[in-house]
């Protein structure tokens, strides 16, 4: 048995399937969905992370692509931690009018991608059901998957970004069994709830990281110098 081609899963016949979600939405957008415990510190900081350098390489957060986060445990309706607050705002990111919310079936069912914290957050999103295996993965393992795509097998950026983004989930999916992590630890982002400002920049540092390549492949832009 050999692992599969880089970016496996585009080819003939999937422009079909761009009509409708599994659950029947229209294909005209992509919705990202960041996933930790409490919604105030690791999922707000990826969520506006992404928007930020989506914003950077497009110059809006448009395309059709949706960012958002929600915590397993999520302080609904809480604001962000403020170290977390002090995180974006060293990276130029937008804090502003962020609300946390408890993960629901709703957001797991209209998510095209998910990305969680730790491996425990992305068994409890699958463990919900809502086809969710395919599209859930912790956000350094997706980064690793992402890595080893091949970028000329994804749909350009003319195509709009909502094709190629479902193009390289189906891309990652197709690679997950062959390309794992090298210890248990390495897909894991660690809460930061309750520490000083030094971890939370550490943790930032790291989802910062881990963003880049993701976003980049998702555009198809790479990180303006």
């Amino acid at each position: 048995m050999t692992a599969p081609e880089a970016g496996r899963g585009i080819g003939i016949g999937a422009s079909a399937a761009e009509t409708t979600t599994t659950f029947g939405f229209p294909r005209d957008t992509f919705r990202i969905l960041h996933v930790s415990t409490g919604n105030v510190c690791r999922s707000p900081i990826t969520e506006r992370l992404t928007r930020h350098f989506v914003a950077e390489r497009l110059g809006v957060l448009g395309g059709g692509l949706i960012v958002e986060s929600a915590g397993t445990w999520g302080h609904e309706g809480a604001p962000m931690e403020a170290n977390a607050e002090a995180v974006l705002a060293e990276f130029g990111a937008d804090a502003s009018g962020f609300f946390g919310r408890e993960l629901l079936d709703e957001h797991v069912i209209r998510a095209d991608l998910v990305l969680t914290a730790t491996r425990d957050h992305r068994a409890q999103v699958i463990s919900m059901g809502h086809s969710a295996g395919l599209r859930t993965f912790t956000l350094k393992e997706f980064t690793r998957l992402v890595r080893a795509i091949d970028p000329t097998t994804l749909p350009p950026l003319e195509d709009g970004v909502v094709m190629r983004a479902r193009a390289l989930v189906r891309a990652a999916a197709a690679l997950r069994g062959w390309l794992l992590a090298p210890t248990a630890e390495a897909d894991e982002v660690h809460d930061p709830y309750g520490a000083p400002l030094p971890f939370f920049r550490s943790v930032g540092g790291e989802i910062h990281q881990a963003l880049d390549p993701v976003v980049t492949a998702l555009t198809g832009v790479p990180t303006r110098a």
